[in-house]
């Protein structure tokens, strides 16, 4: 299976904020962003794997800021690092200002999908061969991110966590 680069599993979503959508306060909900995030992720694990994809984890997610009704906002994920089966996606939130057109990151998360075969066990996947300075930081992270999960699910001894430990050396 030939390496593949994480611009292959860009996926770009861009979407209206409508009120239906918003909290009291007339932000996007919470969930909203999520389901947007989720999908946009699934979208790009499966341009990578090229078959079908579960979720099988949100590692990370951080609401920096609120997302206003009526903003334009963009979903951008991508495939940052393969393993044997399972990608992380990386995704970014953007807001647009309705006036300049500025883009300005709200919000960012990190998933973890499963490629699976029509029976829903795990396949192998190509792996990634970053090629920018920011795929290269985020491929080299996901790793200590991976051991530090296993770590937390009782998958991994500690000890056998090298890259994290070697953060500590």
């Amino acid at each position: 299976m030939s390496p593949k680069t994480p611009k292959e599993s860009v996926t770009i979503l861009t979407d209206l904020v409508l009120p239906a959508e918003t909290n009291p306060l007339n932000n996007l909900f919470g969930g909203e962003l999520l389901a947007r995030m989720d999908r946009a992720c699934s979208i790009a694990a499966r341009r990578h794997s090229r078959r079908i994809v579960v979720t099988a984890s949100v590692n990370h997610v951080s609401f920096a800021k609120a997302v206003p009704v009526g903003s334009v906002v963009t979903v951008e994920a991508k495939v940052s690092r393969a393993f044997k089966s399972s990608m992380e996606v990386y995704v970014d939130v953007w807001i647009e200002d309705r006036e300049s057109g500025l883009r300005t990151r709200a919000n960012e998360g990190i998933y973890t999908f499963v490629a699976v075969d029509e029976t829903g066990s795990p396949i192998p996947v190509a792996q990634i061969v970053p090629e920018t300075p920011l795929e290269k930081e985020r491929f080299d992270g996901a790793l200590r991110r991976k051991q530090l999960s296993l770590i937390l699910s009782g998958k991994m001894n500690p000890d056998e966590a090298t890259e994290l430990k070697a953060l500590f050396n």
